[in-house]
C-alpha cells in the first residue's frame, strides 16, 4: 500500500511540473495572439518560427523547449509559418527555422537556423540578464 501512495504522489507531483511547464510554450495562432502573448508579455519571450516540413526545425524546439523549460521568467512561442503569413512578413523571416528573443515589446535579438547549444544560452542570456544602464 506504501508503495501505491509513493507511486501516486510521484505521479501526480510530475503532472504538476509539466502542466507548470506547458504554460511557458504556446503556439501562436494569430496576430492578435502574438501581441497579446509576445509583444504584451510581462516576461521575455523567444519566437521559434518553424515549419512541419523543415527537419532543422524539428531539431531546434526540443532543444529550445529543453533550455527554457528551467528558465524561470521566460516563454516559448511557437508559429507555424504556413499558418501565419502575415508574422512571416512582418519578421521578415526568409528561411526556417528563424528564432526572435523579445522583451517588453522589442526584438532584442535573432537567429537564423540550426545553432548551437551555446549560441540559443547566449540568447536566453541576453533576454533574463539584460545589461545595466549604469
Amino acid at each position: 500500500m506504501l508503495c501505491n501512495l509513493r507511486s501516486i504522489v510521484k505521479s501526480s507531483m510530475r503532472n504538476i511540473t509539466l502542466l507548470s511547464r506547458s504554460n511557458k510554450k504556446f503556439e501562436i495562432s494569430d496576430n492578435t495572439e502574438f501581441v497579446d502573448k509576445v509583444m504584451n508579455s510581462n516576461v521575455p519571450v523567444i519566437v521559434n518560427f518553424h515549419a512541419e516540413w523543415c527537419d532543422p526545425c524539428k531539431i531546434l524546439t526540443p532543444k529550445l523547449e529543453e533550455l527554457i523549460s528551467p528558465m524561470e521568467n521566460l516563454h516559448l512561442a511557437i508559429i507555424d509559418v504556413e499558418q501565419n503569413p502575415e508574422l512571416v512578413h512582418t519578421f521578415e523571416v526568409k528561411a526556417v527555422p528563424a528564432v526572435i528573443a523579445v522583451s517588453n515589446g522589442l526584438v532584442i535579438d535573432k537567429f537564423i537556423g540550426l545553432v548551437d547549444a551555446g549560441m540559443i544560452e547566449n540568447l536566453i542570456k541576453k533576454l533574463t540578464h539584460p545589461k545595466s544602464d549604469t
